[in-house]
């Protein structure tokens, strides 16, 4: 076997390890899944497992670190969509109502995790709240850019105070863990609903946006 061919079949086996692990630790929980398991799914051996992961742990972490990408990228794509500060916050908040209405949708990946890694010294613990730390500072960035050029049109003067934006930021993100809980125990289009008209009134009571109308 060539030198690429090897390179090939082991980036296969460590993408399929992932993503065993990614589909069983979001649709049934960490701690209840074992190596055996994931192994098993993944149609490999345990050390083939080991030459790409030091442990479930490592594992883990990368598990996240996938979610964290496919985050940043949703946002990322969200944003780009609109020109607008608000526009932007508005698409950010439906590209999460996509992920709630979407089949076998089980919550908040980081959540879910942090839930089961109570420590907070503990690396899974630490990961999750890099995450949500990156997630507020996102959306307390819009928002405070919101509250600068508010208006109808997109155009204004002044900026609010950056305690006020801190202080929408942090509620967003309230709004968007109740619904990411909610989701899955409840009818995912009332929670939607429901979130996006909160994300409508942070959106006014910071800038005086109007809200959204359909079209």
């Amino acid at each position: 076997m060539t030198p690429s061919a090897v390179a090939r079949n082991t980036s296969e086996a460590r993408a399929r390890l992932l993503g065993t692990a990614t589909e069983i630790f979001y649709a049934e929980g960490i701690h209840s899944v074992g190596i055996d398991r994931i192994t098993a799914q993944a149609q490999v051996t345990r050390a083939t497992l080991y030459r790409h992961f030091a442990g479930k742990e490592d594992l883990i972490l990368a598990y996240l670190d996938g979610a964290d990408q496919g985050i940043r990228a949703q946002v990322a794509a969200a944003r780009a969509g609109s020109a607008s500060a608000a526009g932007q916050v508005r698409a950010v908040a439906r590209s999460i109502v996509d992920g709630i209405r979407s089949p076998g949708f089980r919550g908040c990946a980081f959540l879910n995790a942090v839930a089961e890694y109570p420590d907070p010294a503990h690396p899974v613990h630490r990961a999750v709240l890099a995450h949500r730390q990156w997630f507020l500072d996102t959306v307390t960035e819009l928002l405070a850019a919101a509250a600068g050029v508010g208006g109808e049109d997109g155009t204004g003067e002044g900026d609010v105070p950056a305690g006020s934006a801190a202080a929408a930021g942090r509620h967003l993100v309230m709004l968007r863990d109740g619904a990411m809980a909610a989701g899955c125990l409840f009818d995912p289009e009332l929670v939607s609903e429901t979130f996006l008209h909160g994300v409508e009134g942070v959106l006014r009571e910071i800038s005086g946006v109007p809200e959204e109308t359909p079209s």
